[in-house]
């Protein structure tokens, strides 16, 4: 789930347009060298010649002896010419080729260690130092002590913990194993219980009092993997479940983020919980067809009509929740279909460059739903989302890795991937990610995007970890 804040600003995904040359098709304007070598190969190495040798047997002086001497001059001019332009034009071929190879493995090495000055293990320090000096604790006259954070890292000292803040900073203490006892995970727990509203489930700071799906979701799924007890999460599930119907919350059902992101919160909180497989379902009813990309099978932001362009942060979010359903829940044969032409769409990019491709853009997202103390006015939840994660993260799902194998596409799931997790490493500094300083959110610093950008490093430093092989 990304951060959230109450605004306007309309969701900004891919438009259609025209598609890009794909990885094995020439580009038609390339640089100078390139046109230069094109040149040499429409005119062809013996027309120049042969040029050469008609110039010069028709300028060359009469008073050179017979025409077999000016035959043999120009025919010697003509062959040097064809030489030299072959010469020419295999040299630049091969300065061209080495310059892509260079640009190959800068690629993957950056995906390994994408302009890293630091290993991994001390990125991952770094994060936790930044969580342990800024964390925020407050004494609640009604709530008691809260230990957690507000929705971004660097917000003024003051500033209280809030539940998706806090829900996040407690998955990253998770992911990195709480090294030692600055913080305990058994505050943070207590802190997101004293939390809760008043009549049960949690909101964001911008949607006031009334507990919404996706929130609840993602604070039960962080409270669920620091083993909170059972019996008070299904207390919690029953009300969000409940509540999370097309009648009570049409929005928020027609929402792939949304959908996606309770999906994965129960996933964790309820694996028994009768609403997944209902929202597995939906989730894999609302994929929409690209006929951009051989009709296959992808997600916009919407689940029912207007879905919304074609959209790889949608795709990536709907492939990692279905791939979880699946270990979870099993798999049908319409979930299967769905979810393995999402990922075979990730992996039909068109452009070249694949640690800046449109396919890595961040996104912003509207939910709008209508307020239920006045129903003529209505909630806009502004999302923001860190695509490259999300495409890393999908990418890297069993399931993924599975389709790439069994289509022979390995070789393209590993250029993607490496330029995802370029472009996730990029966006970090010391450990802690950066939202884009051109837009306009005040929170330069946001808890989940930090969570998810160590979640796909971590994920991916996992996979590359293969004795033996």
């Amino acid at each position: 789930m990304s951060q959230q804040q109450l605004g306007r600003g309309p969701l900004r995904s891919r438009q259609p347009g025209p598609t890009p040359p794909a990885p094995d098709e020439e580009p038609t304007d390339g640089s100078p060298p390139a046109r230069f070598v094109g040149w040499l190969g429409g005119l062809g190495c013996v027309a120049a010649g042969y040029g050469v040798f008609q110039f010069l047997f028709s300028v060359l002086p009469g008073s050179i002896e017979g025409s077999a001497a000016r035959y043999v001059i120009a025919g010697v001019s003509g062959l040097g010419t064809s030489v030299a332009a072959w010469l020419a034009a295999a040299l630049l071929r091969a300065r061209a080729a080495a310059g892509e190879r260079a640009a190959g493995t800068a690629v993957g090495s950056a995906a390994m260690a994408p302009g890293a000055s630091d290993p991994l293990p001390q990125v991952f320090a770094s994060a936790y130092d930044t969580l342990v000096d800024q964390v925020s604790v407050v004494d609640d006259p009604e709530r008691g002590r809260l230990t957690g954070w507000p929705h971004s890292l660097g917000e003024d000292s003051s500033s209280r913990p809030t539940p998706v803040g806090t829900a996040y900073g407690l998955h990253i203490m998770l992911d990195l194993g709480v090294p030692d006892g600055r913080l305990s995970t058994g505050d943070l727990v207590d802190t997101l219980w004293r939390l809760r509203l008043p009549d049960g489930g949690w909101s964001a700071r911008s949607q006031g009092s009334e507990a919404r799906p996706e929130v609840t979701a993602l604070v039960l799924g962080a409270l669920a993997r620091a083993g909170a007890s059972a019996e008070r999460l299904t207390a919690e599930v029953d009300r969000c479940t409940s509540g999370f119907t097309r009648q009570l919350d049409r929005a928020g059902r027609e929402s792939t983020h949304v959908v996606t992101t309770v999906l994965r919160g129960l996933l964790r909180a309820a694996p028994r919980s009768e609403i997944l497989p209902v929202l597995r379902e939906a989730l894999a009813d609302g994929a929409i067809s690209d006929a951009r990309r051989d009709h296959l099978r992808c997600w916009g932001y919407r689940l029912d009509p207007p879905h919304g362009w074609p959209s790889p942060l949608h795709t990536a979010q709907a492939v990692v929740a279905l791939d979880r359903a699946a270990r979870v829940l099993g798999e049908n044969a319409g979930a299967r279909a769905a979810r393995e032409d999402g990922v075979r769409w990730l992996l039909t990019c068109p452009e070249t460059s694949h640690h800046t491709c449109a396919d890595l853009r961040n996104l912003h997202e509207e939910v709008r739903r209508p307020r239920t103390d006045d129903p003529s006015r209505h909630e806009v939840l502004n999302v923001r989302h860190f695509t490259a994660s999300w495409v890393a993260r999908a990418l890297l799902s069993p399931g993924a890795v599975e389709v790439a194998r069994a289509d022979g596409l390995e070789e393209a799931w590993r250029v993607r991937l490496d330029g995802a997790v370029a472009a996730v490493w990029a966006g970090q500094t010391d450990g802690v990610w950066f939202w884009g300083r051109g837009d306009s959110t005040e929170l330069r610093r946001p808890m989940w995007m930090t969570y998810q950008g160590l979640s796909a490093l971590r994920a991916h430093a996992v996979w590359m970890y293969q004795p033996g092989g």
